[in-house]
């Protein structure tokens, strides 16, 4: 292999996939990055062999050819050098990778490409197609919400349904539920449900980020993975084998209490209030006050023995009788960073009851909170 690559662009390809390589594993391959010309351009693949990553980079290609190198060597290494053409050659009797820039020349010993596993190919007539910019606002609404237990696999994932025209995502870790739906461009012939590891869509919305305006979503029947296809850039993750929970039966289905505030409000006063909450089990009260003759009024409150005590008053929009409910003041905070509308309403029934917490004249996103015990 022998080619001539812009540093921006390699440093580039390298950032985006080097986020697949596995941090520990008894096979070194799977630390190391695959370099291997693609038809005219250079193609970058690393794999921890749940989540695979391949980019694509402009190339001149001299000579083709392949192999694999530490991908953290390779990475520090092009970090370092000036903005200019970096020229790669490989030496294939000793798999010595030569990275030439300017007046630096470093040799990287690497393993046969051989060895690295293979990526998978996507069908791409079966595809999904799916609006960017939607599909990373459902991500970044419901994967926030994922469980990071290792002893319930289900919950690390992401529920994704397509039925009919419709894909809805959602998120649990047991104490909340995040939900959106969004509208397909091309109806679906068949319905299809897959559970796909949260920590891959969080990357694939990272990966997306400054791609093309439609990712394709494969799912090859029988072979428990999903591949995400991108103008230069491909995803491919292994599928959770397991049952995600019935989350319809936990949405409460009516309410007693409305309450509408401003978000950022809202957001500002949980930002204040984790301060103290945070030494006190992240606990925050919400007064919801709705007296006759008295505007509406929400009083997010929180208290610590050993810091102090904290009362932020908003205004409010109350429709219902007043209740005082305890939430924990990350989950609150980190669903109202997710909101896009200026309102947001939240829907109570009792102190122990689930809250349902939705962005105003938006039916597409909701998200539930168990409440926390009123001390």
């Amino acid at each position: 292999m022998k080619t001539n690559v812009y540093q921006q662009q390699l440093a580039h390809g390298l950032g985006i996939v080097s986020k697949a390589v596995a941090a520990r594993s008894t096979l070194p391959v799977l630390s190391n990055v695959l370099l291997a010309t693609d038809d005219g351009r250079l193609r970058l693949s690393a794999t921890n062999l749940e989540v695979g990553i391949t980019c694509w980079i402009g190339a001149q290609i001299i000579e083709d050819g392949s192999i694999t190198v530490p991908a953290r060597t390779l990475a520090d290494l092009v970090s370092t050098l000036p903005g200019d053409t970096v020229s790669l050659d490989l030496n294939t009797q000793t798999q010595t990778l030569n990275v030439k820039c300017g007046s630096s020349s470093t040799d990287i010993k690497g393993l046969d490409a051989q060895e690295f596993p293979p990526m998978p190919v996507p069908e791409l007539d079966d595809a999904v197609e799916l609006n960017v910019a939607d599909f990373r606002e459902m991500i970044q609404q419901v994967a926030f919400c994922a469980s990071n237990d290792d002893a319930r696999p289900a919950l690390q994932g992401v529920s994704v349904t397509l039925s009919g025209n419709t894909i809805t995502m959602a998120a649990t870790d047991g104490f909340r539920i995040s939900v959106r739906k969004s509208s397909l461009s091309t109806p679906v012939p068949q319905t299809l449900s897959a559970i796909i590891p949260a920590r891959a869509m969080i990357e694939l919305s990272r990966i997306a980020g400054d791609s093309g305006d439609v990712v394709k979503m494969v799912i090859p029947q029988g072979r428990g993975q999903v591949i995400f296809h991108l103008p230069d850039v491909e995803l491919a993750s292994q599928l959770i084998d397991a049952n995600f929970p019935d989350y319809k039966l936990i949405i409460p289905q009516s309410y007693k209490t409305r309450t509408i505030l401003p978000t950022s409000a809202l957001l500002k006063a949980c930002r204040q209030a984790e301060v103290i909450a945070r030494d006190s089990n992240n606990v925050i009260r919400l007064e919801i006050i709705n007296n006759e003759n008295e505007p509406g009024r929400v009083e997010v409150q929180a208290t610590s023995e050993e810091t102090g005590a904290s009362e932020i008053i908003l205004d409010a929009s109350v429709d219902g009788p007043a209740l005082p409910i305890a939430f924990n003041v990350r989950f609150l905070r980190e669903v109202l960073d997710v909101i896009k509308t200026p309102n947001v309403v939240i829907e109570t029934t009792s102190n122990n009851s689930p809250g349902v917490i939705r962005p105003v004249n938006d039916d597409s996103f909701l998200h539930v909170i168990m409440p926390m015990h009123l001390g």
